[in-house]
């Protein structure tokens, strides 16, 4: 895993060395091993390397195949590349690495932009053909690696983060409304291809972007889960469920084994982490090296899991870190933890995160994480309602917006406001789209492919990736995914939800942890703001900065600072919390 970045230009101009540079430079943490820029012309990449498959020099990017006429700058990693290049070498490819960069390159050069249907894994990849001058950029299936890009007359740039983008400059940093309505409506969710800035998109996941020598450009979505079902998956007896997740979950924890260097695991003492340190123990891994975290008590609420993660740890005799962080330290974190965030990010959990990340990076370079089971298993509490109601998109809002138009328009300035309702909106097309008739379905497509994207994906790259920490997500294996799409609702709202994946879990992880009540990362004192962390609330709001950016209504921060307990959202975030992340984010990158 690495950091990618380039610049592609059309008007005859030369493509920047400096700017490269630039952006380079600002992801030296995402790739602290190796530095590279390729380029001539008009088209430059840029790469930051992270060393995790064949640590030779021979594997180091940008990377260049003079015979073939391709250049990629890749960011990722394909758990599959070794079959593939038996494939390409019973084909008559040689290869002079053995890396799975290099395995992309043949692939492509053999099957054209089809060669991501065959790729398992995670990646952001851009090619330069020599001949053609054509640059060919992609995203995997659920967008677990970023890839933002930012258009000027005649010219594109594109990074791995957000940030690299305005440390090259020129970049039109005004706020878009409608990236900001969906920020306060849809739970700081701004989906592809908006951003919070005006002048940054992102290539949504599932994409390739095709870019002709003359600036055009062409995408093609190349995968979509269908919720749609057979009769006989109807009807299909839950054992049979338990046994194909079972067989498809062991595939998934084990392709995510494939490094040159050791793998760890995230532990929070969930079902989700807790069953893949059960499989790889089973699949035989000694002395697994496992990670947990926890903060001090707020407010009556526990802050740490470790009765749970010391659980399992025992079972399986894993190598067990925990970290305990006091608020102190936590406060501390804030502001590296917004400076590594590629968009702002609300949850609570992205400092535990990123301090998690720090203490892990010191002992490994890899590791699995448990994201998207509740997503991809309907493991949310806004699902079961909707198995009951005649209007999904309304239940759905109800339960996951912040705040609804009207009431943002007390919450926001009027230079802000926009007059319809992009992000009901949104949300009202996402669900009209075939493929999930059911209105859990409809939920868990939205939350698959959208939020999880947005929030919990994009918030474990980012925080990992600022410590040089590969990050990858098992649940979010793609056949994986393909295969609970197909489950009925009913066997996944079994339980309290993940019905399905808790029958998987009863054969191979502790009761205790399965039947415990479901939880949360917790950090209490960024939930209930007061003391420190209020006073830093304060200050980024009535800051000059913040007042001549004006984003929110005066009256509307007064009420928050006076009690900002009293301001909670249906899905227990702090309103305060919420805009003062968004203008510290705001003024941390300069904008």
């Amino acid at each position: 895993m690495c950091g990618i970045c380039g610049e592609v230009t059309f008007d005859g101009s030369m493509a920047s060395s400096a700017a490269l540079g630039r952006m380079t430079e600002a992801m030296a943490r995402r790739g602290p091993d190796a530095e590279g820029i390729v380029g001539r012309g008009r088209v430059m990449f840029g790469h930051r390397r992270l060393s995790i498959i064949d640590l030779s020099a021979r594997a180091e990017q940008p990377m260049v195949d003079n015979g073939l006429g391709l250049t990629i700058a890749f960011n990722g990693c394909i758990y599959n590349y070794g079959e593939l290049r038996q494939t390409l070498e019973a084909d008559g490819y040689t290869f002079f690495a053995h890396s799975d960069t290099e395995v992309i390159i043949k692939a492509y050069h053999k099957w054209g932009t089809a060669c991501v249907e065959r790729f398992h894994g995670m990646f952001a990849f851009a090619i330069l053909e020599r001949d053609t001058g054509r640059v060919v950029m992609a995203r995997d299936r659920f967008g677990i690696k970023p890839l933002y890009l930012a258009e000027t007359p005649g010219r594109i740039r594109f990074a791995s983060s957000l940030p690299a983008l305005l440390a090259a400059g020129d970049v039109d940093t005004d706020i878009d409304p409608i990236g900001l309505h969906h920020y306060m409506s849809f739970h700081a969710v701004v989906p592809a291809p908006r951003t919070i800035l005006k002048g940054v998109k992102k290539l949504p996941p599932a994409t390739i972007r095709v870019i002709e020598p003359d600036g055009e450009m062409k995408d093609h979505v190349y995968w979509q889960v269908s919720y749609e079902r057979t009769d006989d998956e109807v009807n299909m007896p839950a054992d049979v469920w338990r046994e194909r997740v079972m067989a498809a979950m062991r595939r998934a924890v084990d392709r995510r084994m494939v490094a040159d260097v050791p793998v760890g695991v995230l532990l929070s003492g969930g079902v989700d982490s807790s069953l893949i340190v059960a499989l790889l123990a089973q699949a035989g891994q000694k002395d697994l090296k496992t990670f947990s975290i926890g903060f001090e008590d707020a407010n009556g609420e526990v802050g740490n899991e470790f009765v749970y993660s010391d659980i399992i740890a025992r079972e399986f005799g894993t190598d067990h870190h925990k970290i305990h962080v006091p608020s102190a330290d936590m406060m501390e974190a804030l502001p590296g933890t917004v400076a590594a965030m590629n968009e702002p990010m609300v949850s609570y959990d992205n400092v535990g995160f990123y301090m998690l990340s720090q203490e892990v990076a010191k002992h490994i370079k890899v590791v699995q994480s448990g994201q998207g089971a509740d997503e991809v298993f309907g493991g949310y509490h806004w699902y079961p309602p909707l198995a009951q109601t005649d209007d999904p998109l309304a239940e759905y809002a109800r339960v996951f917006f912040d705040r609804d138009h009207a009431r943002m328009a007390s919450h926001i300035s009027a230079d802000y406001m926009v007059d319809e309702d992009p992000s009901f909106a949104y949300v009202r097309d996402h669900f009209a789209m075939p493929g999930a008739s059911d209105p859990v379905d409809k939920a868990l497509r939205i939350d698959s492919t959208v939020m999880l994207v947005e929030d919990p994906v994009k918030r474990v790259d980012s925080m990992t990736m600022a410590w040089g920490l590969e990050a990858r997500v098992p649940f979010l294996d793609h056949e994986l995914v393909e295969l609970a799409a197909r489950i009925p609702p009913d066997h996944k709202l079994r339980e309290g939800g993940k019905g399905v994946l808790k029958d998987v879990a009863r054969m191979v992880v502790p009761a205790e942890v399965i039947d415990r009540k479901k939880g949360y990362f917790p950090v209490p004192a960024l939930k209930y703001i007061s003391g420190p962390a209020l006073d830093l609330c304060k200050n980024v709001l009535t800051s000059d900065r913040a007042k001549e950016r004006g984003l929110f209504r005066q009256d509307y921060l007064n009420q928050l600072f006076a009690d900002p307990s009293e301001h909670i959202t249906p899905l227990r975030g702090n309103e305060l919390w919420q805009v003062a992340l968004l203008e510290m984010w705001l003024q941390t990158q300069g904008v």
